[in-house]
């Protein structure tokens, strides 16, 4: 069981403008902090009024939603020509007598879909929703909650390195994905979840004036009451494991993480021009698929520069590959001379900014102590060599992002597997929470075998399209469909030209090389999240491919015409 995690602390504050939520209008409306005061007032003022339109019940209020919002807005817009503004503000919250921030949904009949974490699992189950035919009374509205303002697309952050690809390609806003469907979304870290599930027995919708499926609590203070929920919040590395790897080692996994081990690339680079300086030395810790690919990727872009170790407790590299795709990447790996310390793992990490070091000048290296990785029942220890690297990259212990669950008297927390995601039926729920769905890094889904499942891109790219399936199929009191994946092949980059893909229907194929590579980015470009995003990226990947093969052939008519001396 994950530890206990106290919910938002109460605070209090006028309703719409509750705690920061006013610095953020601020900001919004262009006008400057000394108007706060003014704001609140007017906020308050307009709210008094609104209540006198309303009417004494919800229902004749809810009529006349549009008319005060419409009055609302107008007001904004006369102080401070931004009529965007109460358009965020009325997303956000509204207050309550707890001090808590309830998230208003725009109709409190349509079911209600709360969505959490913005990677491939959350974001394309809430397309799917999106893409399907719905009558209009079970038309759900769908709320999508990330911690970041951009959706990423991992398989291509190493292009990021290589300069094939710019950040907007891999990483769209939320806003841009968004902007033709009918999902919202809310930029907010969870904090924790609680669950009602089958209230009274009845695990599907009822009436306008049903009981919650649950309320998600948000670090910003806000609540969200939900009707069903997806947890896809994905994964994060683990470098708490070994001590010193949290101070000296950089994870690869965000594209702030891509962003900054370009950064530290780059420094290394300008520090070691010339031809009497010593080579940047990186490691990298993990030779699974993300580690051997930012091997083959930093070997290839520092070249003579630059010396790249691999270190794993495993005897070979990607143990889970097809064969085909592990030897192309050891024979691309020894043409760039990448060494592969295997067997041995990272038992401390430390600066080594007590020693005069003159590998990089204005910087500081680390030293990795090995030892040894011990089979069986002998725990003798075995230490193993000292090394001293500019660079650490640190790709292994991923762990699943679960919120905690605050559970009510008879309800039951989440159930965990051993690799800490949530344990699920076969339908994608999680066991004892018929009105929650877990997809992604998050989850722990087997196959036919009892195996869990990888946690890749392929895997929740299949469960975003059930999970969004099976709330369909809920919500409209359909049989719900079992999960069954189907393995279509693995890919992984190798280099600007380089890549190798095994195709899961045919048996000990292996397409390698540029033939590799250019089907590698044809699949991530039909994978990309939005018709419109794909058209994008797609011209501009031609645009490119077109300029580089025309520098390609000037340069070759120009060696020809050139005569030799």
């Amino acid at each position: 069981m994950p530890p206990a995690l106290s919910l938002p602390p109460l605070s209090c504050g006028l309703p719409y403008f509750h705690g920061g939520i006013s610095g953020k209008v601020m900001q919004v409306v262009g006008l400057p902090p000394s108007t706060t005061g003014q704001v609140q007032m007017v906020a308050q003022e307009t709210k008094n009024c609104m209540w006198k339109i309303s009417g004494r019940c919800w229902k004749v209020r809810h009529r006349h939603m549009p008319l005060w919002g419409g009055a609302m807005m107008q007001r904004f817009t006369t102080m401070a020509a931004a009529g965007e503004a109460f358009t965020s503000l009325d997303k956000m919250a509204v207050g309550d007598d707890s001090g808590l921030k309830s998230f208003k949904w725009p109709d409190r009949k349509r079911p209600r879909i709360c969505v959490l974490g913005g990677g491939f699992g959350g974001l394309y189950t809430a397309l799917r929703l999106d893409s399907l035919v719905w009558s209009p009374e079970n038309q759900p509205q769908v709320l999508l909650i990330d911690q970041s303002e951009r959706f990423v697309f991992k398989p291509l952050l190493y292009e990021l390195l290589t300069k094939e690809v710019d950040s907007w390609e891999i990483a769209p806003t939320f806003k841009e994905l968004l902007l033709n469907t009918s999902i919202q979304f809310l930029r907010d870290t969870v904090k924790s979840v609680q669950p009602s599930n089958a209230v009274n027995g009845k695990p599907f919708l009822a009436t306008s004036d049903r009981d919650v499926g649950g309320t998600v609590y948000l670090g910003s203070g806000t609540e969200v009451e939900y009707d069903w929920l997806v947890i896809a919040l994905g994964a994060e590395p683990r470098l708490g494991i070994v001590p010193g790897a949290t101070e000296n080692a950089l994870p690869f996994s965000t594209l702030e993480d891509a962003l900054e081990v370009d950064k530290r690339l780059l420094v290394l680079e300008t520090a070691r021009r010339g031809s009497a300086v010593k080579p940047i030395e990186v490691v990298i810790v993990g030779s699974g698929y993300c580690g051997v690919e930012l091997a083959a990727t930093v070997a290839e872009r520092l070249g003579n520069r630059g010396h790249v170790k691999v270190v794993d407790t495993a005897p070979d590299i990607v143990p889970s590959a097809p064969a085909g795709n592990r030897e192309a990447a050891l024979k691309v790996l020894a043409s760039r001379n990448v060494e592969l310390i295997l067997g041995f793992l990272v038992a401390n990490m430390r600066s080594a900014d007590d020693v005069a070091s003159p590998r990089q000048p204005g910087s500081k290296s680390v030293i990795l102590e090995l030892i040894q990785a011990t089979r069986g029942p002998s725990r003798r220890k075995v230490d193993g060599p000292i090394l001293e690297a500019d660079l650490v990259l640190w790709t292994v212990g991923p762990q699943a992002s679960l919120p905690p669950a605050e559970t009510q008297a008879g309800y039951q927390a989440f159930p965990l597997n051993v690799r800490g995601q949530a344990d699920t039926d076969e339908m994608l729920r999680v066991k004892g929470h018929p009105r929650i769905f877990a997809i992604g890094d998050s989850a722990g889904t087997k196959d036919d075998s009892g195996r869990l499942l990888p946690a890749t891109a392929q895997v929740a790219f299949q469960q975003a399209d059930y999970a969004g399936w099976n709330l369909w199929a809920a919500i409209n009191n359909r049989p719900l469909l079992p999960f069954r994946y189907q393995h279509l092949g693995e890919m992984m980059t190798l280099g600007t030209a380089d890549a190798a893909v095994s195709l899961g229907f045919v048996e000990g194929f292996t397409l390698d090389g540029l033939l590799g590579h250019s089907a590698r980015k044809l699949a991530y470009l039909y994978r990309l999240p939005t018709n419109d995003h794909k058209a994008r990226v797609g011209l501009s990947w031609l645009a490119k491919s077109t300029i580089s093969s025309i520098s390609f052939l000037q340069d070759s008519i120009n060696q020809f015409l050139t005569p030799s001396s």
